[in-house]
């Protein structure tokens, strides 16, 4: 649980896209694209409908014509190429009449509790422009190229939840698509991607009308949807405890059934080998400007390779050979590769762990509660036991204060503020929580051990969130990220990808320490081939 390893972490086969796409497949579920109202110019409404056993979602996509000068992937971004909206159910010229009047404003607009997601999206414009005048010509894009970026458009801001009058969890938690965790907005993603071919090949056939072809299906499956993700998710794992403990659970229990496995068969043992040779090409493909990600992928490639020396030399052919590969990691590859012999190890046994993935989503309000029945005295072995690494951070230094989260007055964003630097430390936000458990000992250590928590509150109301924090984390191993939030070597970043690779994201490329740009869905099957494409055969690029 330290931010140089979770900052490491890969997508595994219990990430929400692959649960996602795996359910869709097995529940049989139907898509089409229901309305296409498009000018020249590829500005216009498109809607694209989910039926499943249960419920239909609709996609309301709303493309528009930008100025280059307006392209932004900033959150202060006003304008975008595309806007979205979820749809809870089929929407009537009325709703879209509605949304086409409030969902390009995005945060500015009115939503509706019919809407249950609200994305928008910007062209990756050499790409775009170079697809859509080949495609116009009669040819198809150079596949290099496009495999290189990755996708057509990427997403910079993906809202569910009931923010901005959005439709709340609680109105679809109980859907049984919906059980695991942040499927709703992955599944209005999936849809865009849908809707980035669409527009494109739209475009081609205004710009040649008699020549124009269809993108190459080889070429289309190899695009995915790109994002662009800064501060606003990174204080979600430190705030979502119960959530955090659920994912890590999820994923340190699926290792734990692979490693206990006494011996691979031959199958499983082809499958791991080819599943290497994919990663491999994957990883010679990962681009990124960013210097340290750029060592730790050129680290990745060499560690890849020294894995496949170390199969040839019979690796699978030994007795808990899964339990084997992983040990033998730790003394032979770096950190990056550790966490990517982790997802491969998992990626053979579907049967064994896919269950895993319908646990991953938690309401965390029963946590809440604060047992004040227990003494002073109590507390403190628990902060000594789950909080104890505080103890090495001397908190009167610059360093480990160094920082202060807040959140932003134009976007209502979480931001990260430089505490001697600059203003705003007065309206910290409550995220430095080892510092807050290390004041919380030093006061416990002066009242009475064996007071109870109830009467320590009424004297210190103040301690109420560390307190509830501390009782929770006793429960849940994996709920505490064992770092300083604050300090001034903390890298943000590895927040975010530690929580992207939940999400099932690849191809990770920082763009600074805070924020990073990602690709979703590449090589996955589209909602017009899902019935006939393998059902989770699609992380890795195929040979």
């Amino acid at each position: 649980m330290r931010l140089g390893r979770m900052g490491a972490f890969h997508q595994t086969r219990l990430s929400f896209m692959r649960a996602l796409l795996r359910q869709l497949k097995r529940e049989a579920w139907t898509f089409d694209r229901t309305m296409w109202r498009m000018d020249d110019r590829g500005v216009g409404v498109g809607v694209y409908q989910a039926r499943g056993p249960g419920h239909t979602y609709s996609l309301v996509c709303f493309a528009h014509d930008l100025p280059p000068d307006m392209r932004s992937d900033r959150v202060i971004a006003e304008r975008w190429d595309a806007t979205f909206a979820l749809f809870d159910g089929v929407p009537g010229e009325a709703d879209i009449a509605r949304m086409s009047r409030n969902v390009p404003l995005q945060e500015a607009g009115n939503c509706q509790e019919t809407e249950l997601v609200l994305a928008r999206a910007n062209r990756s414009v050499r790409l775009f422009e170079h697809v859509v005048d080949c495609l116009a010509g009669g040819e198809q894009p150079d596949p290099e190229f496009v495999e290189r970026t990755g996708y057509l458009m990427r997403t910079t801001a993906v809202y569910g939840n009931g923010k901005f009058g959005l439709g709340d969890r609680e109105r679809i938690a109980a859907r049984p698509e919906f059980r695991g965790a942040f499927r709703v907005e992955l599944l209005a993603v999936w849809l865009i991607r849908w809707f980035t071919v669409d527009i494109a090949e739209h475009l081609a056939r205004q710009r040649g009308p008699s020549r124009a072809v269809p993108l190459d299906p080889r070429i289309r499956a190899s695009l995915g949807v790109g994002n662009a993700t800064g501060l606003g998710m990174a204080p979600f794992l430190g705030t979502h405890p119960g959530l955090l403990h659920a994912w890590m659970d999820a994923r340190e229990t699926a290792l734990m059934r692979v490693r206990n496995i006494g011996c691979s068969d031959a199958v499983t043992g082809e499958v791991f080998r080819a599943t290497l040779a994919r990663a491999r090409r994957d990883v010679a493909r990962w681009r990124t400007d960013d210097a340290r990600q750029a060592r730790r992928v050129r680290e990745l490639a060499g560690d890849l390779e020294r894995l496949a020396v170390h199969l040839d030399g019979g690796a699978l052919e030994r007795p808990a050979p899964w339990d084997g590969l992983v040990r033998w990691s730790e003394e032979h590859l770096t950190t990056e590769g550790q966490e990517m012999l982790v997802s491969l190890v998992i990626e053979p046994h579907g049967e064994l762990v896919d269950d895993l993935a319908d646990g991953m989503a938690l309401d965390e309000l029963p946590l809440a509660a604060v047992d004040g029945a227990m003494t002073v005295g109590e507390a403190l072995a628990m902060i000594e036991a789950d909080y104890g690494w505080t103890l090495a951070i001397d908190f009167g230094s610059r360093d480990a204060n160094a920082r202060f989260w807040y959140v932003s007055e134009e976007k209502l964003e979480p931001r990260l503020g430089e505490r001697f630097e600059e203003p705003g430390a007065d309206r910290e936000q409550p995220l430095a929580f080892a510092r807050e458990m290390r004041r919380l000992r030093d006061d416990l250590l002066e009242a009475d051990h064996r007071l109870g928590l109830a009467d320590f509150l009424m004297a210190r109301p103040e301690y109420r969130g560390e307190i509830r924090r501390l009782q929770l984390v006793s429960r849940m191993p994996y709920a505490e990220i064992r770092d300083n939030l604050i300090s001034a070597d903390m890298v943000p970043v590895d927040l975010l990808r530690c929580k992207l690779s939940f999400f099932g994201a690849t191809r990770f490329d920082p763009k600074s320490d805070r924020w990073v740009r990602i690709t979703m869905y590449q090589n996955a099957p589209y909602p017009d081939t899902i019935r006939e494409d393998p059902a989770d055969d699609w992380i890795y690029p195929p040979l």
